[in-house]
């Protein structure tokens, strides 16, 4: 196994924006590492972060609703235009720490 991307599942656990059902994903992936039961985690882990990546118009959109201001609070403007700003610049997902990692991690995926 690649100590890189163990690494990165590790950050990612470890990230404060990381979802908690991607955290038991990761965890149940890295205690399959090496079992038989790699392969079957492996597809799990790999839709999980699928689902739960944050497309850049996702986040727009949630940090312009009702629901975003609830939880962004008097943040919510800046981060709809900071959003706006990354995906001007070229940015496919949303940018906090743990869609940070998953991007780098579903770009090894076939690794």
């Amino acid at each position: 196994m690649d100590k890189t991307i163990l690494n990165y599942v590790v950050e990612l656990i470890n990230a404060p924006t990381c979802s908690s059902e991607t955290k038991e994903a990761a965890q149940a992936w890295l205690d399959a590492v090496g079992t038989d039961r790699e392969a079957s985690e492996t597809k799990a882990y790999i839709a999980e972060l699928e689902a739960d990546i944050m497309p850049i118009d996702t986040l727009i959109a949630f940090a312009e609703s009702d629901a975003g201001a609830e939880v962004f609070g008097d943040d919510a403007k800046n981060v709809a235009a900071h959003a706006k700003e990354i995906k001007a610049a070229g940015a496919e997902y949303c940018d906090c720490p743990a869609c940070m990692v998953v991007a780098e991690i579903l770009e090894k995926k076939d690794d």
